[in-house]
């Protein structure tokens, strides 16, 4: 279920805030609203963090080129069957990304297209947030029919990167659906890369009924 947003100290928002509107009135480009403001002092803890990792993150946008990403129509073609949007969102109201992890073989992807594809779906899945309401993401990695040559650490990797670095507090929940049994060695490696806060907002799901709390099964590709 939802957990409740870690409190900001209004003070050091109020700082980040005006700092901010300092660099943005020069640059448009620099602007984030309040609300990713108030998600980079949860994650970083304090004004100069938030404020610098504001900056790294802006300075990567533009030399990785986000804002192109949807225009890149071969790349999401290629990668359509490794994850989805959802039309759907999850009983909170949080947008879902969807991956069926038996889509993927480690032994054969690209790994810089693949973590561009990653980008892209949060990029579009971040934009369909509801802020006011809620402003973080639900992903599902569903593991039926997983093999151990789908586990990929190096893609995992560096979307924990992604979502730590770059959208920081934009992961809500993170369900594990149909996994089999031997997949608790490959999340103990996992979990190990994972800081308190991120590895509460994992859950596995076990049944149908425990994924109804979450969202409703129905909505769930069957085409992947």
């Amino acid at each position: 279920m939802a957990e409740e947003a870690k409190h900001v100290n209004e003070e050091d928002f109020k700082q980040l805030k005006e700092r901010m509107n300092l660099i943005s009135s020069a640059d448009p480009e620099q602007y984030h609203n309040e609300f990713s403001l108030r998600r980079y002092l949860r994650a970083f803890g304090n004004v100069d963090s938030a404020f610098q990792a504001i900056l790294k993150t802006n300075k990567w946008r533009i030399e990785y080129g986000v804002s192109e990403l949807h225009n890149d129509k071969e790349l999401i073609e290629k990668y359509a069957c490794k994850a989805r949007v959802l039309r759907h969102r999850d009983i909170t109201g949080r947008p879902i990304i969807y991956i069926p992890a038996k889509n993927h073989s480690s032994n054969d992807r690209n790994i810089d297209e693949l973590t561009k594809f990653i980008v892209y779906c949060l990029e579009d899945a971040s934009k369909r947030c509801f802020e006011e309401v809620v402003d973080n993401l639900c992903i599902v990695f569903d593991l039926k029919d997983f093999t151990l040559s789908c586990m990929d650490y190096q893609v995992l990797k560096n979307m924990i990167w992604l979502l730590s670095r770059h959208y920081p507090e934009r992961l809500g929940v993170c369900l594990i659906i149909n996994a089999p049994t031997f997949f608790s060695g490959c999340w103990t490696v996992i979990k190990g890369w994972l800081d308190e806060n991120t590895s509460r907002k994992v859950t596995f799901v076990h049944s149908e009924m425990d994924l109804c709390q979450y969202l409703i099964p129905d909505i769930l590709p069957t085409d992947m």
